[in-house]
């Protein structure tokens, strides 16, 4: 008997439920559905959410605590052989009869007591499993019997019903909400241990980035540097070169489908275009790496510049390949979503197609493809595996796409690479670039908004 058992029969009673509550309003409107105030599916909802939530509620705190339960028994059934261990050395014992217990391999398998404190741990197990399923059960049944009871003519069944899912609705978006806060606090929490151990000003203004420190007293090492700067610097090089390629071809790519296309040409390049959406990107790092970036290299070197076998170049190019589909997609919806009465009077007042496309349907999906690009500029923010493949780990300060350069996301994934000490510079320099990150995104989310309510004003 386990959880799972539970959960089989309490679904089983909460689909009895949802049928008896709908057979129990019929049968007190006397078979009229028009005397009943709410649908006759409101009313099983209704014994639905009396019969489940209980239950679930029940179940989803015995679960949890359980373990905890089992262990102090534990504890308390070895007497002698726990009292003089400290948390660690018990943590072990307790993690040998658990071993015992499920048939795993422990170092004290063949200890007396441990193969009797295993023992207990199953019967003990065994009776959690049983009580769990007579209180969840137990709390089904009542609850399906309560709920039945109520069920009148006149009952608000819809009502009730609604502010339950409402309720749930609030629920999830205060979940949405809180996740947030806490990814925000747990980066606030670290990145201001870092700037008590480097600068801010260092951070911010220095255009070095050399974060190699000494991870203990007696180890040989530099002291590091925490300019940022040649980071973010890196960031926009390779970002603004990927713009240079998605924007424009997405855009006309968009354009083209949506307002110059025929169906069947339409149909089979849309799909085809979206294959680059759903390619790995360490595919289109191998692509950089192996035939992008030697490309460049030896057109470079054909004309007599000095190219970098891992260059700011290759990297730009082939991740505006893979937004290209982040662009046109969103950008054809948007497009498509634009009223054919706004054509039309176009089309009347004498306008060609190409007019109409310029003049007319751009300007009503502006708001639209302002929003696809900015996704697509924090898509290419937050892209590491092309970086890493095809433009390297050195973080030079430079403008020049022939150099070799890195971003933000490939130093956050290279300090925190490999076991580390989370109380040194260097570690805790990751949460500082992730919170820089996070405040540059939330930038550009903030320009999507005011760019889409400025404009949205002109064409609803």
């Amino acid at each position: 008997m386990s959880p799972f058992f539970a959960a089989i029969v309490l679904i089983v009673l909460i689909t009895c439920g949802h049928f008896l509550g709908r057979r129990r309003a019929i049968q007190t409107a006397n078979g009229s559905r028009r005397l009943l105030h709410s649908l006759p599916h409101y009313y099983g909802l209704y014994v639905t959410l009396w019969t489940g939530v209980p239950a679930v509620i029940l179940m989803a705190l015995w679960v949890p605590l359980q373990p905890y339960f089992l262990d102090s028994f534990l504890i308390a059934s070895l007497g002698d052989k726990a009292s003089g261990l400290n948390s660690d050395q018990l943590g072990l014992l307790l993690n040998d009869i658990r071993n015992v217990a499920d048939g795993n391999i422990s170092s004290r398998r063949n200890d007396p007591t441990i193969i009797a404190a295993a023992n207990r741990l199953i019967e003990w197990r065994q009776l959690g499993y049983a009580g769990l399923l007579v209180i969840t059960l137990g709390a089904a049944i009542a609850g399906l019997a309560i709920a039945r009871k109520r069920i009148s003519r006149t009952m608000r069944a819809r009502n009730a019903v609604e502010r339950v899912f409402n309720a749930v609705l609030f629920i999830a978006s205060l979940i949405a909400i809180l996740t947030t806060i806490g990814i925000v606090l747990s980066l606030l929490f670290e990145t201001i241990r870092f700037f008590g151990k480097v600068p801010i000003t260092e951070f911010l203004f220095n255009l070095s980035w050399s974060p190699q420190t000494a991870m203990r007293a007696d180890q040989v090492a530099s002291s590091g540097t925490f300019g940022a700067v040649s980071l973010f610097a890196g960031t926009l090089l390779i970002t603004a070169i990927a713009m240079i390629v998605a924007v424009p071809v997405g855009l006309m790519s968009a354009i083209y489908l949506s307002e110059y296309a025929p169906r069947k040409i339409r149909d089979i390049l849309k799909p085809a275009l979206e294959i680059l959406a759903g390619i790995p990107t360490v595919v289109y790092g191998f692509f950089a790496a192996l035939t992008v970036a030697p490309a460049i290299r030896g057109w470079g070197e054909s004309i007599g510049l000095d190219v970098a076998s891992e260059s700011a170049l290759a990297a730009g190019l082939v991740m505006g390949i893979m937004i290209i589909p982040f662009v046109s997609s969103l950008s054809d919806d948007v497009i498509n979503a634009v009223p054919q009465t706004l054509r039309d009077g176009s089309f009347a007042l004498g306008a060609t197609h190409s007019e109409t496309v310029r003049q007319v349907i751009i300007p009503a999906a502006f708001p639209g493809i302002v929003g696809s690009v900015l996704l697509a500029v924090s898509r290419a923010i937050g892209e590491t595996m092309i970086v890493v493949m095809a433009a390297g780990l050195a973080a030079n300060l430079t403008i020049n796409p022939l150099e070799a350069v890195t971003t933000v996301t490939v130093q956050i994934v290279t300090l925190l690479v490999g076991d580390q000490e989370f109380d040194s510079a260097k570690t805790l320099a990751a949460f500082a670039l992730g919170l820089a990150l996070f405040c540059v995104t939330l930038v550009l989310n903030i320009i999507a908004l005011r760019t889409v309510r400025k404009y949205r004003e002109k064409y609803d």
